[in-house]
């Protein structure tokens, strides 16, 4: 009775293991990285485990997959860049490991705020990615990326991302998340109607 569930499990190990190979036969002389390959092995068809050999393979990312934060901007009709953020500090009061910094502009003669961000600043070493700061931002300014390859050997020259470092256009958004970027646009799309329509 109690050595059961033992041979239960291994039957489960034993069958994953013999799948494998015979996956590996059906596939014999093709490589799995390829766009074929990879479709094959991440599918619900596929028999076994098996391991991607990265760097030379990788799996393609989810469009929901979530890393380091970046600030969106839009480009104007005549080329300049306009910021989103309006440096409010709404994702640095809710980033749970406080990485966030933002300093923000003021108008030398009046000495008032002036809505965008003189400086900002995120400590990818310290964020644990939980993608409040996107969640929580109400002008859709920040954003969660896909670039997860980001190692290097120093820390504080390379870790600490500035506000050139963060900022990308619109457009790199829509071609990483083209849905939620569909649906965002739909989104204010109609805003703007029912705006118009008042």
């Amino acid at each position: 009775m109690f050595g059961l569930g033992i041979l239960k499990g291994m039957w489960v190990t034993l069958t994953h293991f013999v799948g494998s190979f015979v996956d590996d036969i059906r596939w014999l002389g093709r490589r799995y990285y390829t766009p074929e390959g990879i479709a094959h092995r991440t599918s619900k068809d596929a028999r076994g485990v098996f391991t991607v050999q990265y760097p030379e393979e990788s799996l393609p990312i989810p469009e929901e997959f979530r890393f380091i934060p970046f600030l969106i901007y839009d480009v104007e009709e005549d080329g300049s860049h306009q910021d989103r953020c309006t440096s409010c500090g709404i994702c640095a009061k809710v980033c749970p490991p406080q990485c966030i910094w933002i300093v923000r502009t003021d108008d030398p003669e009046t000495g008032r705020p002036v809505p965008e961000p003189a400086e900002f600043f995120i400590d990818i070493d310290i964020c644990m990615n939980c993608g409040y700061c996107a969640e929580y931002c109400p002008f859709d300014a920040i954003k969660m990326d896909h670039d997860f390859e980001l190692s290097s050997f120093d820390r504080h020259a390379e870790h600490i991302y500035n506000k050139d470092k963060l900022s990308k256009p619109a457009s790199y958004y829509a071609g990483i998340r083209p849905t939620n970027y569909a649906r965002e646009e739909a989104i204010k799309a109609e805003k703007e109607a029912k705006k118009a329509n008042r």
